[in-house]
This record gives structure tokens, C-alpha cells and sequence, in this order.
């Protein structure tokens, strides 16, 4: 028999049947999510009251104010809006919801939706799958399967979102490359993304836990694990704490040592400050002019379009109030301490002219590490974009690492 689907954007949404596709592929949502946003959009043509919302949630018993912002927000971010961006579903005072997106309805077969939440109908090697997991405190994790060989885990860094992740100019080019013969496991980080934005507790320890529930989660044993960025320090963690996990490592445009960590003057410590201070203001104000500064230390040659683009991407990943945090905790990482016991094969790749991490921390990181391979490239970007030169020479020596 068959049954309505509304379609918005690059969604479906087969309520009867309560399962959610992103351009053929399943999402998984929790369920009252799920029923909250089978609700708003069967209801579309008017503002759905508050008091309605919550006794569906409740089902006759009282739900708070707070659960109903909850299960609101991981329903947004489900579909790719959010509390601030309110493109899909928009709070409408005094004191309702109404969905907005432009919808169609169509009549559907049971085959034309995903067979199971998570799979997709069809060819599944096509698709990328998201799921969840919990860390070790209950925090809900996302994460993604991307391709198919033996697997490659990249730890979560600043900032992604897996729904968009893909089709961002950004990040798109990372995943064409890194899934050539094998299988990408990427996650959010807690905070952002589809993970939660209750962060709790936001330790190197927590950051360590994601990463063990993810690789439990997907049933890996054994792994080459690659950190990018600040991911790299969680990397290094890992491979040290965990280190019959990890077969390879890799990183790049990473670090052992926060910038306020490694501060050694008190020039380099005011620079940290200002630096800081800077993209304080740009996430508070979310002035063009800050975000742009910001943009540009991991995009040193992209245009001011690009800059821009990059800001609006990091508004759709995390609230400012996360974005802050993030930013504070991060300048604070240190694993220099326990660098040294990482005992597996280990490639560093570095910009040489990295604008946000200095090719200082490469050398650090190097001479930490025992037995490391350091490799440096003729760039000033942070972030290797599509056509910089130093991409496609990135994924040959990663390529050749991993083959050994």
C-alpha cells in the first residue's frame, strides 16, 4: 500500500512509515524527533502551539519547556536548519512553530523509501550512511560511513557537519580522495553537527571516548586513524592511550600544543590573546569583518567569497555559545606529554606556510613522535582546498603510507 512522502529541499519524509532520506539515503533520527517534525510538517499550513507540541511529546503527561527545545533542536538539525538559522522550521511568537520550507507531497511505494533507517534502498555502496552512537557519558555521537575497502578513521576537527559536509566546497574534495579504495568513518564532534549540542562535559578524555564509541559502534579492531587540524591532537591521544587501535597514523596541519599552551613569550602570549580575542568577537558579533580573519588562517589563498562562505559554514555547524568553547578549550590542548608513547607508524604532513598552525608544531610533533616521517609542502593553506597544488601530493603520500 502505498503512502504520502513530503519532499523539501533534498529531504523525504515518509511519515506514515516515519523514516527520513537525504537525497536517497536514510537519516537516523530519534524518534521523538522524528514525530515532532512528521507533526510540524503534516501540519504546515498553520503555527503548531507550543502546548500542542509537548502534550504529542508527552502523550498526556506534562513536558517541560526545556525537553520541548531539545528534541526541537536535534529535529532542526536533522534536516539541516538550527535555533538561530530557523530557514525550515521557524519559532513564531508568542508562542508556536510552523514549518515553512516549500513542500510537495507525492504517493509512494514501500520500496521507493530507505528499508530500514540508516539504509539506503538501491545500490548502498552509492550512498554514505549516518548513524549514532553513545560516548561514554551518554553523549550522542554521529557518525558516517563513506565507500567501501578496508577502513580509514578520521577524528572530528573544527568544525563539520555530516549532512553537509559533502557538498561543501570545503570538505567535498576530502572525501572524493580519502574514500579511493577504502572506507571513511568520520564523526561530529560533540557540540556540533548531528551530534548533540549539549556538550556536558568537554575534556581531551571526553574527545578520546567519542572517538573508542565510534570505532566500537562500526566494530573496527584495528585502524589507520588520520588527524587533521586539532583532530590531530586528539589523534595523538589516542594512538597513545589506545595503541593496540591503531595500525597507522597520520596528520596533518596539526599540533601537540595549543596556542596559549605554547606561548613562550609574552609577545606569542598576547598574540594568542588578540588572536582569541578576534574570533571571540567574530562568533559573538558574527561581523563579516572578524569572520573573515578568522576564514583566512585556514584558507590562506581562498577570496573573500570563499571567507564568507567558510563563516556561513561554521554558523550552520555549532551556536556561537559551542563555537566559543571551542575555541577557549582548543587553544588549552596538550598532548606533548604523552606523545612520545605513540608506538605506531606515524606520517606528519604540514603546510610550510600554514597561516593558523605554524610549521614549528609540525617539527614539535616530529621530534615527539618516535620514529615519525615528517613531510612538508609548498602551501599556505590549513585546510588543503581543491586546487591547491599540495592536495593532490597530500593524498599520494598518504596513499603510500597506508600501502606499506
Amino acid at each position: 500500500m502505498g503512502s504520502a512522502v513530503y519532499r523539501f529541499g533534498q529531504y523525504a519524509l515518509d511519515a506514515d512509515r516515519r523514516r527520513l532520506s537525504h537525497d536517497g539515503q536514510g537519516v537516523d533520527v530519534e524518534p521523538q524527533a522524528l514525530d515532532l517534525l512528521c507533526h510540524l510538517v503534516e501540519h504546515r499550513g498553520r503555527v503548531v502551539p507550543e502546548e500542542e507540541l509537548r502534550d504529542r511529546m508527552g502523550h498526556g503527561h506534562a513536558v517541560s519547556e526545556a525537553a520541548l527545545a531539545t528534541v526541537l533542536r536535534t529535529a532542526r538539525l536533522a534536516i539541516g536548519d538550527s535555533d538561530t538559522r530557523q530557514q525550515l522550521i521557524r519559532a513564531v511568537h508568542p508562542h508556536g512553530y510552523r514549518f515553512v520550507s516549500h513542500t510537495t507531497v507525492a504517493s509512494t511505494t514501500p520500496a521507493a523509501m530507505p528499508t530500514a533507517p540508516g539504509v539506503p534502498a538501491g545500490t548502498e555502496a552509492d550512498h554514505e550512511v549516518i548513524r549514532f552512537c553513545r560516548s561514554a557519558d551518554g553523549t550522542r555521537i554521529a557518525y558516517a560511513l563513506t565507500g567501501e575497502g578496508p577502513p580509514l578513521v578520521k577524528t572530528a576537527n573544527w568544525l563539520t557537519h555530516l549532512d553537509l559536509d559533502r557538498t561543501n566546497p570545503m570538505w567535498a574534495h576530502w572525501f572524493d580522495g580519502l574514500t579511493r579504495g577504502r572506507q571513511l568513518i568520520r564523526y561530529d564532534e560533540r557540540g556540533c553537527g548531528l551530534s548533540s549540542w549539549d556538550m556536558g562535559s568537554f575534556t581531551l578524555d571526553n574527545l578520546v571516548a567519542d572517538l573508542d564509541a565510534v570505532a566500537d559502534a562500526v566494530g573496527l579492531d584495528r585502524f589507520p586513524l588520520l588527524g587533521v587540524s586539532q583532530g590531530g591532537a586528539v589523534a595523538v591521544a589516542y594512538a597513545a592511550l589506545r595503541p593496540e587501535r591503531v595500525s597507522h597514523l597520520i596528520l596533518t596541519s596539526a599540533y601537540a600544543r595549543g596556542q596559549q599552551i605554547r606561548a613562550g613569550s609574552d609577545a606569542e602570549r598576547d598574540a594568542a590573546e588578540v588572536d582569541l580575542n578576534i574570533a571571540r568577537a567574530g562568533w559573538r558579533s558574527q561581523d563579516s569583518s572578524f569572520l573573515r580573519y578568522f576564514a583566512s588562517q585556514f584558507l590562506a589563498d581562498a577570496t573573500p567569497a570563499e571567507w564568507d562562505a567558510f563563516a556561513a559554514y561554521q554558523r550552520q555547524t555549532t551556536s556561537p555559545a559551542n563555537g566559543l568553547r571551542f575555541l577557549e578549550e582548543f587553544t588549552r590542548i596538550d598532548v606533548s606529554g604523552i606523545a612520545h608513547d605513540v608506538t605506531c607508524p606515524t606520517l606528519i604532513i604540514h603546510s610550510r606556510d600554514d597561516a593558523r598552525v605554524p610549521v614549528a608544531q609540525a617539527l614539535e610533533l616530529a621530534t615527539l613522535i618516535p620514529d615519525s616521517r615528517l613531510i612538508l609542502l609548498d602551501s599556505r593553506n590549513h585546510l588543503f582546498t581543491a586546487d591547491d597544488p599540495a592536495w593532490p601530493t597530500f593524498l599520494t603520500h598518504l596513499d603510500n603510507f597506508l600501502s606499506e
